[in-house]
């Protein structure tokens, strides 16, 4: 079975080197374990990785993710509903890596469950569990030491949040501070697909790239192969959730099928 030859912030760096290389944003789909069941997400998680996208948004569920939209909020109270937990959660990374994904896995939740079973006992969880780095929206970077000492040890990325509200001193700081990437918040608000982007959007990710060169990573709000393909050149990276959420309550075939689309995009010229 094949494994990943190198984790944490080094895999994180390769994944937006090979995407550069070949001239396009890297694409990370969001998928949360347990939805709509535990086998049946594997199969997603597993479906997307065959489609070539660059990474993964490993969600674990939790009763009150204030920055997920209403599809989303659903999809992980169905998983809750199924019994998912943290430990359920990373069963799945070490299940997914035995099964031979090798793409960059990144655990995005929220912090409450993680202090529940502390911050260092859960990176290193992660980090033997083959996670690639923590992604968790309501931890600010001013609050996060206990995390960001364990995961620096641990050679894992952690990811810290930008929005378009957020102003220099704010910038400098996350810069200064997060690990792997950047994940800037396309707007403001909650997560879910839109019908366009921001106007301002290439004002705002010029904003950032001109106080810090960590790599930047759009999140909130990316739901077509046209919108992923206007982030080329744009940023490093993408995330799609809801869109793949809510192609996922039927099952692995159509979320596959959707990130195929999302990735081959990237190929095409605009």
């Amino acid at each position: 079975m094949t494994t990943q030859v190198m984790n944490g912030v080094e895999a994180l760096a390769a994944m937006f080197s090979r995407a550069n290389e070949q001239g396009r944003a890297a694409f990370l789909p969001y998928f949360p374990v347990g939805y709509p069941d535990l086998d049946e997400s594997l199969a997603v998680i597993q479906a997307m990785a065959e489609a070539g996208v660059d990474g993964f948004e490993i969600g674990m569920p939790f009763s009150d993710p204030i920055a997920d939209g209403p599809v989303i909020q659903a999809a992980t109270q169905i998983a809750l509903e199924n019994g998912t937990t943290i430990k359920t959660c990373l069963e799945a990374v070490r299940t997914l890596r035995a099964r031979g994904v090798q793409q960059p896995m990144l655990m995005m939740g929220y912090v409450n469950p993680l202090l529940a079973y502390g911050p260092d006992a859960f990176v290193r969880a992660a980090k033997a569990a083959g996670a690639d780095g923590l992604i968790i929206p309501d931890l600010p970077p001013e609050e996060a030491a206990l995390f960001a000492e364990s995961c620096g040890r641990e050679g894992l990325a952690l990811v810290f949040f930008l929005a378009p509200t957020s102003n220099p001193q704010r910038i400098d700081l996350v810069a200064e501070r997060a690990t792997g990437f950047i994940y800037v918040v396309a707007l403001t608000g909650v997560t879910g697909a839109r019908s366009e982007l921001p106007a301002d959007l290439t004002e705002f990710v010029a904003r950032l790239k001109a106080r810090t060169d960590r790599p930047l990573v759009l999140g909130f709000g990316i739901s077509t192969p046209e919108q992923a393909r206007t982030m080329n050149g744009l940023v490093e990276g993408f995330i799609v959730g809801s869109a793949l959420v809510r192609a996922g309550k039927g099952g692995h075939i159509p979320a596959g099928a959707l990130a195929r689309d999302l990735r081959q995009a990237l190929d095409q010229q605009s």
